[in-house]
């Protein structure tokens, strides 16, 4: 799983609770497949997750079922023409895009200042702004586990958590799920985007209900 931002003061441990553990494996998840086309080794991971009756459950199942039946190859291919394309993908998964119409626009000025105050830097070798889906997956599911912000490898509060899910994620990462699940060049990406989509309801819910 290719990385896309470094901790700062934390060291990272598991979570305090098992819905606290499963919130930042999700992240991760997300983080890990949208940074780049998934690996041998993520790709076989990902087909091993057992999903259930629910809605996500039912999308995991359908995530594990293409994930064994789809090569890296064609997943690279595919990764390629939604989000890289010749000049541009389908997508462009880019909080600034989704927000303004362009890119290194105030939404990213924003984000940089708050990756300041936890701590977080982009890694020098990547070339994505940080407003990439994929990094702001990142950060959350580093806040989860305690990688990143606050104190070394205490998890961040909730409040914390919810003070970065509603400035950087709330405000478009559900309608870019949305178009990921519905991108005519989607196929292994389509129950990815459907995760995503709900988690992010699933997120909004529970941060609206501990306000």
């Amino acid at each position: 799983m290719g990385r896309q931002t470094v901790p700062g003061d934390g060291q990272g441990r598991q979570p305090a609770n098992e819905e606290d553990q499963l919130r930042g494996e999700c992240y991760a998840l997300l983080a890990g497949l949208l940074c780049e086309p998934p690996s041998e080794s993520l790709l076989a991971l990902t087909a091993d997750i057992d999903g259930d009756e629910t809605s996500m459950g039912l999308a995991f199942t359908a995530l594990t079922r293409t994930a064994a039946q789809t090569g890296t190859d064609a997943v690279a291919r595919e990764f390629q023409d939604l989000f890289i394309g010749v000049g541009s993908g389908e997508l462009k998964p880019y909080g600034s895009y989704y927000l303004t119409g362009f890119l290194y626009e105030k939404p990213l000025a924003k984000l940089r200042h708050d990756m300041a105050q936890l701590g977080i830097a982009r890694l020098e070798d990547v070339k994505e702004p940080e407003d990439h889906i994929a990094s702001l997956c990142e950060i959350m599911a580093g806040l989860i586990s305690g990688e990143f912000g606050g104190k070394p490898g205490v998890p961040a509060d909730l409040q914390t958590q919810q003070w970065f899910f509603q400035r950087h994620l709330a405000p478009w990462a559900q309608l870019f799920f949305t178009d990921l699940e519905q991108a005519a060049s989607a196929r292994f990406y389509v129950p990815v985007g459907t995760i995503g989509r709900l988690f992010m309801e699933i997120e909004t819910t529970a941060f609206e209900m501990a306000a």
